[in-house]
């Protein structure tokens, strides 16, 4: 048994949604040129789901109502040396209006379900992405 003493490791925790309109999925490019998932960090007194629709709003000017949890997994950011604890859920957009892509963002780009793959993104991106495209009322 080790002398020292267990200390805890404490993460960031970011939510992020998949939104899929038209047989197409909104995706945002980062300033490390990754496409991601819209959605950020939880405000003190907002549950994850009330912070997931306030993200997407602020960074795509879309609303949406948060559906399910659909993945969770602990990403490393080489980039930053940093682990973040990533948690998606499953979203419905609830307007036709074209996406605005706020200053967080390069870009976004709308993409099929055969695009995915071949997407720079985080491998848990995809995984929650396809899991929503399956899903029969997305």
């Amino acid at each position: 048994m080790s002398d020292t003493p267990y200390t805890p490791r404490a993460f960031p925790v970011s939510v992020k949604g998949v939104v899929i309109r038209d047989g197409r999925v909104l995706l945002l490019r980062n300033e490390r040129d990754e496409w991601e998932l819209p959605g950020g960090k939880i405000e003190l007194g907002e549950t994850p789901e009330e912070c997931l629709a306030r993200e997407i709003e602020e960074e795509t000017n879309w609303p949406v109502t948060v559906a399910r949890i659909l993945d969770s997994w602990m990403y490393y950011i080489i980039q930053v040396d940093k682990y973040v604890f990533i948690v998606t859920y499953g979203c419905h957009v609830d307007s036709d209006a074209p996406v605005v892509v706020s200053n967080e963002h390069k870009e976004a780009g709308l993409f099929t379900e055969d695009e995915i793959p071949g997407l720079t993104m985080p491998e848990g991106y995809k995984r929650s992405v396809l899991s929503w495209f399956a899903q029969p009322d997305t």
